[in-house]
Protein backbone atom coordinates (compact mmCIF):
# COMPACT_ATOMS: atom_id res chain seq x y z
CA UNK A 1 0.00 0.00 0.00
CA UNK A 2 1.52 3.40 -0.94
CA UNK A 3 2.23 5.85 1.89
CA UNK A 4 -0.17 8.67 2.68
CA UNK A 5 1.35 11.63 0.88
CA UNK A 6 1.28 14.68 3.14
CA UNK A 7 4.59 16.00 1.82
CA UNK A 8 2.94 18.86 -0.10
CA UNK A 9 -0.19 19.82 -2.03
CA UNK A 10 2.11 20.02 -5.07
CA UNK A 11 1.89 16.21 -5.18
CA UNK A 12 -1.56 16.20 -6.76
CA UNK A 13 -2.07 14.59 -10.17
CA UNK A 14 -4.64 15.65 -12.77
CA UNK A 15 -8.00 13.94 -12.33
CA UNK A 16 -9.73 12.12 -15.21
CA UNK A 17 -11.95 15.16 -15.77
CA UNK A 18 -8.96 17.47 -15.90
CA UNK A 19 -7.14 15.12 -18.28
CA UNK A 20 -10.18 15.16 -20.56
CA UNK A 21 -10.23 18.98 -20.53
CA UNK A 22 -6.52 19.02 -21.37
CA UNK A 23 -7.00 16.57 -24.24
CA UNK A 24 -9.83 18.66 -25.68
CA UNK A 25 -8.11 22.04 -25.33
CA UNK A 26 -8.22 24.45 -28.26
CA UNK A 27 -4.67 25.72 -28.78
CA UNK A 28 -2.57 28.15 -30.78
CA UNK A 29 0.71 30.03 -30.52
CA UNK A 30 0.80 31.71 -27.12
CA UNK A 31 3.68 34.02 -28.10
CA UNK A 32 1.51 35.45 -30.87
CA UNK A 33 -1.41 35.79 -28.42
CA UNK A 34 -3.19 33.17 -30.51
CA UNK A 35 -3.87 30.48 -27.92
CA UNK A 36 -7.58 30.88 -27.05
CA UNK A 37 -7.48 28.69 -23.96
CA UNK A 38 -4.57 30.59 -22.45
CA UNK A 39 -6.19 33.94 -23.26
CA UNK A 40 -9.40 32.82 -21.54
CA UNK A 41 -7.48 31.74 -18.44
CA UNK A 42 -5.65 35.08 -18.29
CA UNK A 43 -8.92 37.01 -18.63
CA UNK A 44 -10.57 34.99 -15.88
CA UNK A 45 -7.70 35.41 -13.45
CA UNK A 46 -7.41 39.16 -14.12
CA UNK A 47 -11.12 39.50 -13.34
CA UNK A 48 -10.90 37.18 -10.33
CA UNK A 49 -8.10 39.26 -8.81
CA UNK A 50 -9.52 42.65 -9.75
CA UNK A 51 -6.72 43.65 -12.13
CA UNK A 52 -6.60 44.88 -15.73
CA UNK A 53 -4.55 42.11 -17.28
CA UNK A 54 -2.69 38.87 -16.58
CA UNK A 55 -0.04 36.60 -18.02
CA UNK A 56 0.21 32.81 -17.83
CA UNK A 57 3.54 31.55 -16.48
CA UNK A 58 4.99 28.08 -15.93
CA UNK A 59 5.40 28.45 -12.16
CA UNK A 60 4.64 30.54 -9.12
CA UNK A 61 8.35 31.13 -8.58
CA UNK A 62 8.49 32.81 -11.98
CA UNK A 63 5.50 34.94 -10.98
CA UNK A 64 7.33 36.13 -7.90
CA UNK A 65 10.62 36.76 -9.66
CA UNK A 66 9.14 38.62 -12.63
CA UNK A 67 6.96 40.73 -10.34
CA UNK A 68 9.94 41.69 -8.19
CA UNK A 69 11.92 42.61 -11.28
CA UNK A 70 9.07 44.86 -12.38
CA UNK A 71 9.21 46.74 -9.09
CA UNK A 72 12.88 46.82 -8.11
CA UNK A 73 15.25 49.33 -9.68
CA UNK A 74 18.96 48.54 -9.98
CA UNK A 75 21.03 50.35 -7.40
CA UNK A 76 20.12 49.25 -3.90
CA UNK A 77 16.35 48.81 -3.77
CA UNK A 78 15.05 46.68 -0.91
CA UNK A 79 12.34 44.03 -0.71
CA UNK A 80 10.58 43.67 2.64
CA UNK A 81 8.76 40.43 3.50
CA UNK A 82 8.44 37.77 6.17
CA UNK A 83 11.42 35.58 6.97
CA UNK A 84 9.48 32.42 6.07
CA UNK A 85 8.25 33.71 2.68
CA UNK A 86 8.94 31.71 -0.47
CA UNK A 87 11.35 34.21 -2.15
CA UNK A 88 13.55 33.93 0.95
CA UNK A 89 13.37 30.19 1.54
CA UNK A 90 12.81 28.49 -1.81
CA UNK A 91 13.78 30.57 -4.85
CA UNK A 92 17.54 29.96 -4.89
CA UNK A 93 18.41 33.58 -4.10
CA UNK A 94 16.37 34.77 -7.06
CA UNK A 95 15.52 38.25 -5.71
CA UNK A 96 19.23 39.06 -5.47
CA UNK A 97 20.28 37.44 -8.74
CA UNK A 98 17.37 38.39 -10.98
CA UNK A 99 16.15 41.68 -9.51
CA UNK A 100 19.28 42.86 -7.71
CA UNK A 101 17.20 43.32 -4.56
CA UNK A 102 18.37 43.69 -1.02
CA UNK A 103 16.08 41.60 1.20
CA UNK A 104 14.93 42.63 4.65
CA UNK A 105 13.16 39.73 6.36
CA UNK A 106 10.71 40.40 9.18
CA UNK A 107 9.87 38.04 12.03
CA UNK A 108 6.11 37.80 11.75
CA UNK A 109 3.86 35.47 13.70
CA UNK A 110 2.91 32.51 11.55
CA UNK A 111 4.34 34.35 8.55
CA UNK A 112 2.20 37.45 9.19
CA UNK A 113 3.98 40.65 10.17
CA UNK A 114 2.41 43.80 11.60
CA UNK A 115 2.21 47.29 10.15
CA UNK A 116 4.37 48.41 13.08
CA UNK A 117 7.08 45.94 12.04
CA UNK A 118 6.90 47.22 8.48
CA UNK A 119 7.10 50.84 9.59
CA UNK A 120 10.14 50.07 11.75
CA UNK A 121 11.81 48.36 8.78
CA UNK A 122 11.38 51.25 6.35
CA UNK A 123 14.53 53.19 5.53
CA UNK A 124 14.66 56.96 6.03
CA UNK A 125 13.68 58.79 2.86
CA UNK A 126 16.60 60.40 1.08
CA UNK A 127 19.25 58.57 3.12
CA UNK A 128 22.09 57.87 0.69
CA UNK A 129 23.70 55.43 3.12
CA UNK A 130 20.78 52.99 3.24
CA UNK A 131 19.07 50.76 0.70
CA UNK A 132 15.87 52.25 -0.67
CA UNK A 133 12.69 50.68 0.67
CA UNK A 134 10.96 49.77 -2.57
CA UNK A 135 8.49 46.88 -2.34
CA UNK A 136 6.63 44.97 0.35
CA UNK A 137 5.43 41.42 -0.29
CA UNK A 138 3.00 39.23 1.61
CA UNK A 139 2.29 35.52 1.19
CA UNK A 140 -1.38 34.43 1.27
CA UNK A 141 -1.65 31.88 2.80
CA UNK A 142 1.64 31.60 4.64
CA UNK A 143 3.50 28.42 3.76
CA UNK A 144 6.19 27.77 6.35
CA UNK A 145 4.20 30.04 8.64
CA UNK A 146 1.64 27.24 8.84
CA UNK A 147 -1.02 28.01 6.22
CA UNK A 148 -2.24 31.06 8.14
CA UNK A 149 -4.65 33.48 6.50
CA UNK A 150 -3.67 37.14 6.45
CA UNK A 151 -6.72 39.04 7.77
CA UNK A 152 -8.01 41.58 5.27
CA UNK A 153 -7.74 44.33 7.87
CA UNK A 154 -4.04 43.60 8.39
CA UNK A 155 -3.47 43.63 4.63
CA UNK A 156 -5.25 46.98 4.34
CA UNK A 157 -3.01 48.44 7.06
CA UNK A 158 0.13 47.25 5.30
CA UNK A 159 -1.06 48.56 1.95
CA UNK A 160 -2.00 51.95 3.40
CA UNK A 161 1.49 52.39 4.85
CA UNK A 162 3.07 51.20 1.62
CA UNK A 163 1.12 53.80 -0.36
CA UNK A 164 1.91 56.54 2.15
CA UNK A 165 5.62 55.80 1.89
CA UNK A 166 5.75 55.29 -1.88
CA UNK A 167 6.33 51.51 -1.88
CA UNK A 168 5.11 48.99 -4.43
CA UNK A 169 3.13 46.02 -3.08
CA UNK A 170 3.19 42.39 -4.23
CA UNK A 171 0.87 39.52 -3.29
CA UNK A 172 2.29 36.00 -3.44
CA UNK A 173 -1.01 34.16 -3.83
CA UNK A 174 0.29 30.63 -4.16
CA UNK A 175 -2.55 29.42 -1.93
CA UNK A 176 -4.82 32.45 -2.21
CA UNK A 177 -7.88 30.34 -2.96
CA UNK A 178 -7.37 28.45 0.30
CA UNK A 179 -7.63 31.81 2.07
CA UNK A 180 -10.76 32.68 0.07
CA UNK A 181 -12.50 29.42 0.98
CA UNK A 182 -11.42 29.61 4.63
CA UNK A 183 -12.36 33.25 5.21
CA UNK A 184 -15.21 33.89 2.78
CA UNK A 185 -13.38 37.00 1.54
CA UNK A 186 -13.35 37.37 -2.25
CA UNK A 187 -10.07 36.93 -4.08
CA UNK A 188 -10.47 40.41 -5.58
CA UNK A 189 -10.82 41.95 -2.12
CA UNK A 190 -7.52 40.37 -1.10
CA UNK A 191 -5.68 41.17 -4.34
CA UNK A 192 -6.89 44.37 -5.94
CA UNK A 193 -4.88 46.73 -3.71
CA UNK A 194 -1.56 45.22 -4.82
CA UNK A 195 0.48 46.30 -7.82
CA UNK A 196 1.04 42.65 -8.71
CA UNK A 197 -0.75 39.51 -7.55
CA UNK A 198 -0.86 35.89 -8.68
CA UNK A 199 -2.41 32.51 -8.04
CA UNK A 200 -0.92 29.05 -8.47
CA UNK A 201 -2.82 26.13 -9.95
CA UNK A 202 -0.40 23.32 -9.04
CA UNK A 203 -1.14 23.15 -5.32
CA UNK A 204 -4.58 22.60 -3.83
CA UNK A 205 -6.26 23.36 -7.15
CA UNK A 206 -4.72 20.21 -8.58
CA UNK A 207 -3.35 21.25 -11.99
CA UNK A 208 0.00 19.85 -13.20
CA UNK A 209 1.52 23.11 -14.48
CA UNK A 210 0.92 26.83 -14.30
CA UNK A 211 0.38 30.08 -12.43
CA UNK A 212 -1.02 33.43 -13.55
CA UNK A 213 0.36 36.88 -12.66
CA UNK A 214 -2.08 39.82 -12.70
CA UNK A 215 -1.38 43.56 -12.71
CA UNK A 216 -2.02 46.68 -14.77
CA UNK A 217 -1.88 46.36 -18.55
CA UNK A 218 1.36 48.32 -18.55
CA UNK A 219 3.06 46.05 -16.04
CA UNK A 220 1.85 42.89 -17.78
CA UNK A 221 3.28 44.15 -21.07
CA UNK A 222 6.65 44.52 -19.33
CA UNK A 223 6.18 41.13 -17.62
CA UNK A 224 5.96 39.56 -21.09
CA UNK A 225 9.45 40.87 -21.84
CA UNK A 226 10.79 39.17 -18.71
CA UNK A 227 8.83 36.02 -19.49
CA UNK A 228 10.62 35.88 -22.82
CA UNK A 229 14.02 36.64 -21.30
CA UNK A 230 13.73 33.99 -18.59
CA UNK A 231 12.60 31.26 -20.97
CA UNK A 232 9.02 31.17 -19.77
CA UNK A 233 7.37 31.95 -23.11
CA UNK A 234 5.53 28.95 -24.50
CA UNK A 235 3.81 27.84 -27.68
CA UNK A 236 0.60 25.78 -27.47
CA UNK A 237 0.22 26.51 -23.77
CA UNK A 238 -3.54 25.90 -23.89
CA UNK A 239 -2.75 22.24 -23.24
CA UNK A 240 -1.81 23.11 -19.65
CA UNK A 241 -3.94 26.25 -19.34
CA UNK A 242 -6.96 23.99 -19.85
CA UNK A 243 -6.05 22.15 -16.66
CA UNK A 244 -5.96 25.45 -14.81
CA UNK A 245 -9.38 26.46 -16.14
CA UNK A 246 -10.76 23.10 -15.06
CA UNK A 247 -9.27 23.69 -11.61
CA UNK A 248 -10.99 27.07 -11.30
CA UNK A 249 -14.32 25.55 -12.26
CA UNK A 250 -14.18 22.34 -10.21
CA UNK A 251 -11.55 22.46 -7.47
CA UNK A 252 -12.02 25.69 -5.52
CA UNK A 253 -14.94 24.98 -3.20
CA UNK A 254 -13.64 21.48 -2.47
CA UNK A 255 -10.62 23.08 -0.73
CA UNK A 256 -12.86 23.14 2.34
CA UNK A 257 -12.44 19.34 2.51
CA UNK A 258 -8.67 19.79 2.73
CA UNK A 259 -9.13 22.26 5.56
CA UNK A 260 -11.40 19.84 7.43
CA UNK A 261 -8.83 17.06 7.02
CA UNK A 262 -6.07 19.36 8.25
CA UNK A 263 -8.13 20.19 11.34
CA UNK A 264 -8.74 16.50 12.02
CA UNK A 265 -5.02 15.83 11.69
CA UNK A 266 -4.14 18.70 14.02
CA UNK A 267 -6.63 17.63 16.67
CA UNK A 268 -5.35 14.07 16.53
CA UNK A 269 -1.71 15.15 16.75
CA UNK A 270 -2.48 17.31 19.78
CA UNK A 271 -3.47 14.14 21.67
CA UNK A 272 -0.16 12.38 21.07
CA UNK A 273 2.70 12.37 23.57
CA UNK A 274 5.80 14.22 22.42
CA UNK A 275 3.93 16.18 19.74
CA UNK A 276 3.45 19.91 20.20
CA UNK A 277 0.76 21.70 18.18
CA UNK A 278 -2.06 24.21 18.65
CA UNK A 279 -4.99 23.11 16.46
CA UNK A 280 -6.46 26.62 16.71
CA UNK A 281 -3.49 27.88 14.66
CA UNK A 282 -4.43 25.68 11.68
CA UNK A 283 -6.39 27.93 9.31
CA UNK A 284 -6.24 26.00 6.04
CA UNK A 285 -4.49 22.89 4.69
CA UNK A 286 -1.02 23.18 6.25
CA UNK A 287 -0.25 21.57 9.60
CA UNK A 288 3.07 22.22 11.31
CA UNK A 289 3.88 20.36 14.50
CA UNK A 290 6.93 20.12 16.72
CA UNK A 291 8.75 17.00 17.90
CA UNK A 292 12.13 16.38 19.48
CA UNK A 293 13.81 15.13 16.27
CA UNK A 294 11.93 16.05 13.10
CA UNK A 295 14.30 14.50 10.52
CA UNK A 296 14.30 11.18 12.40
CA UNK A 297 10.50 11.11 12.66
CA UNK A 298 10.07 11.88 8.96
CA UNK A 299 12.61 9.27 7.94
CA UNK A 300 11.13 6.52 10.09
CA UNK A 301 7.59 7.24 8.85
CA UNK A 302 8.50 7.48 5.17
CA UNK A 303 7.15 4.07 4.13
CA UNK A 304 3.74 4.85 5.69
CA UNK A 305 3.39 8.65 5.69
CA UNK A 306 5.30 11.19 3.61
CA UNK A 307 6.01 14.38 5.55
CA UNK A 308 8.53 17.24 5.38
CA UNK A 309 10.99 18.16 8.12
CA UNK A 310 11.36 21.93 7.86
CA UNK A 311 14.00 22.19 10.58
CA UNK A 312 15.39 20.15 13.48
CA UNK A 313 12.14 20.14 15.42
CA UNK A 314 9.26 21.03 13.09
CA UNK A 315 7.38 18.80 10.67
CA UNK A 316 5.01 20.01 7.94
CA UNK A 317 2.00 18.03 6.71
CA UNK A 318 -0.18 19.32 3.86
CA UNK A 319 -3.61 18.01 2.93
CA UNK A 320 -4.87 18.03 -0.66
CA UNK A 321 -7.38 16.48 -3.02
CA UNK A 322 -5.70 13.07 -2.98
CA UNK A 323 -5.87 12.81 0.82
CA UNK A 324 -9.06 11.38 2.34
CA UNK A 325 -10.37 11.39 5.90
CA UNK A 326 -9.40 7.70 6.06
CA UNK A 327 -5.84 8.67 5.07
CA UNK A 328 -5.74 11.11 7.98
CA UNK A 329 -6.63 8.32 10.40
CA UNK A 330 -3.98 6.08 8.85
CA UNK A 331 -1.39 8.83 9.25
CA UNK A 332 -2.37 9.47 12.87
CA UNK A 333 -2.11 5.77 13.70
CA UNK A 334 1.35 5.56 12.14
CA UNK A 335 2.59 8.64 14.00
CA UNK A 336 1.05 7.42 17.27
CA UNK A 337 2.89 4.10 16.99
CA UNK A 338 6.16 5.94 16.56
CA UNK A 339 5.85 8.56 19.30
CA UNK A 340 3.71 6.63 21.79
Amino acid sequence: MPPVNLHSDTQTRPSPGMRAAIAAAEVGDEQRHADPTTLLLEERVASLLGHEAAVFLPSGTMCNEIALRLHVRPGGDELILDRTAHPVTAEAGGPAQLAGAMVQALDGEGGIFTVAQLEHALRPAGDRYSPRSRVVSIEQTTNLGGGRVWPLGRIDEVLALARERGLRAHLDGARLMNAVVSSGVAASDYARGFDTAWIDFTKGLGAPVGAVLAASSELIEEAWRWKQMLGGALRQSGIVAAGCLYALEHNVERLAEDHENAQALARGLAQLPGVRIDPAAVDTNIVIFAVDDAPAIVSRLADRVELLAIDAHRVRAVTHLEVTSADIQTALEAIAELVG
